[in-house]
């Protein structure tokens, strides 16, 4: 196939991917999804951190406020920029090391099969804002072992930088090319001008490394309790070290149905050798097995349970490594029949997530945020001379008007009885539970209830 058509074919599947995984949410949703709430929440209130994760989401969601406002498409748009971005990087690194165009564009449909790149990218989160930087990371990690020039460090420092302060699990990527850099210092392939990628790495994380001082490590303080917290639920002990490695394997080989469905309808058959000896081939194996394989061993020695969209940006290369071992197996002849598997599939995730958020009621699409604003607001103007500037309570509760309230209030994570005393009428502060009938009756303010949810507002009358 000629490069020009590859192009074209690349080109209109990551336009299509874009709109449609834009447009879908944006019709079926009534509002955003809770971890973009979440995001925006902190993005009122821009910090080098917050008490969850580090920042770098909710910086892309607050530049797109700025731009778009409280449009919800906007958000949704947001994140299919961040993994068509991925894509386009997966699409460079694959002609690294497929032997033509039609290999590096198999390799990449394939990652339709894996639903972490269609079903739940309108969500954006954390998971979906390591996606460009952890393709950046590996991309220049391989050019930099490749090559061995400077500027490519360089950029993998930086990349890495950002893909830290997207997530801290992207720690597992690091560590993974940390072994690939013992592997070259055995083969005596190991270049010293790789150490100016800590440079760039340090520089671009000093900002949140004070943050964290500051603030008493709170992000890693929440990360260790809901390890804590959460994944012991009940049953404390050696099961918990076999049920959830376990658990997680059952569940990774349940995400890569798909895929391997795919990979049937263009395989000739499942033989290969392994060369241990082909740099190329342990760069794939180590970027693509080897994170998997410290996530399954944290599971294991810890007890703990692993949230499977943690593994997001886990896959993003796993169609590069298949088509790389099994490319003598790929049958170019058989290219309509995965034509028509990759089509089902792409056609067939939308579908399912459309009449999912339609559907299926009472999930958080469905919470009515634009109409309690409005009361919120149509109270505020009856009562009140100053803006409302600061929203206080839960991030999904008080995220939520944050995001619909017209002055674009800050965002404070806390309760009433908490904050009161450290804010005034003149700051036009709005306080939001739910289900809490306590808030109205010590409200210094005007309180009222709207959908079961519980305001207290104090301003300047």
């Amino acid at each position: 196939m000629a490069n020009n058509t590859l192009k074209k074919i690349f080109f209109y599947f990551l336009v299509s991917h874009l709109l449609i995984w834009t447009l879908i949410p944006s019709l079926s949703n009534s509002n955003l999804p809770r971890d973009t709430i979440e995001a925006l929440a902190w993005g009122s209130n821009l910090d080098w951190g917050f008490e969850k994760h580090p920042p770098l989401s909710a910086f892309a969601v607050e530049a797109f406020y700025q731009i778009f406002g409280n449009q919800d498409w906007a958000y949704y748009f947001l994140s299919q920029i961040f993994v068509i971005s991925a894509f386009f990087i997966v699409w460079i690194f694959s002609k690294e090391f497929l032997k033509n165009g039609t290999y590096s564009l198999i390799s990449l449909l394939f990652l339709e099969g894996i639903y972490f790149y269609n079903f739940t990218t309108p969500e954006f989160n954390v998971n979906i804002c390591q996606l460009p930087f952890w393709a950046l990371s590996v991309l220049y990690a391989w050019k930099g072992f490749k090559d061995n020039k400077s500027s490519d460090w360089l950029l993998f420092g930086l990349f890495a930088a950002l893909g830290i302060l997207s997530k801290y699990l992207f720690i597992y990527l690091l560590v993974a090319i940390d072994v690939f850099f013992c592997y070259m210092i055995i083969k005596k392939k190991f270049n010293f001008k790789s150490l100016i990628s800590l440079i760039p790495f340090f520089l671009v994380l000093l900002p949140h490394l004070i943050w964290l001082t500051e603030n008493n490590y709170i992000t890693i303080t929440y990360g260790l309790h809901r390890s804590a917290d959460t994944f012991y639920a009940g049953d404390p002990g050696l099961l918990n070290h076999i049920k959830y490695p376990l658990i997680f394997l059952a569940k990774q080989m349940g995400i890569l149905i798909p895929f391997f469905i795919m990979l049937i309808f263009i395989i000739s058959k499942f033989k290969t050798k392994f060369n241990f000896k082909d740099k190329k081939l342990i760069f794939l194996l180590t970027i693509n097995i080897l994170p998997l394989i410290f996530v399954f061993l944290t599971s294991l020695f810890f007890g703990i349970k692993i949230r499977t969209m943690w593994m997001t940006p886990f896959y993003l290369f796993f169609g590069v490594l298949i088509v790389y071992v099994l490319e003598k197996n790929i049958d170019l002849k058989k290219v309509k029949n995965f034509s028509i598997a990759f089509l089902v599939f792409f056609i067939l995730s939308p579908s399912f997530y459309f009449l999912n958020s339609t559907i299926k009621k009472n999930q958080r699409i469905d919470y009515p945020a634009k109409e309690i604003a409005k009361n919120v607001q149509k109270n505020w103007n009856k009562n009140f001379k100053n803006e409302i500037n600061v929203v206080v309570g839960q991030a999904w509760w008080a995220g939520n008007l944050s995001y619909q309230l017209e002055s674009r209030p800050k965002y404070i994570h806390g309760y009433l009885n908490f904050v009161k005393e450290e804010l005034s009428p003149k700051d036009g502060i709005v306080y939001i539970e739910g289900e809490n009938s306590k808030l109205t009756k010590s409200c210094p303010g005007v309180s009222f209830v709207i959908r079961s949810r519980y305001i207290c507002m104090v301003g300047i009358k």
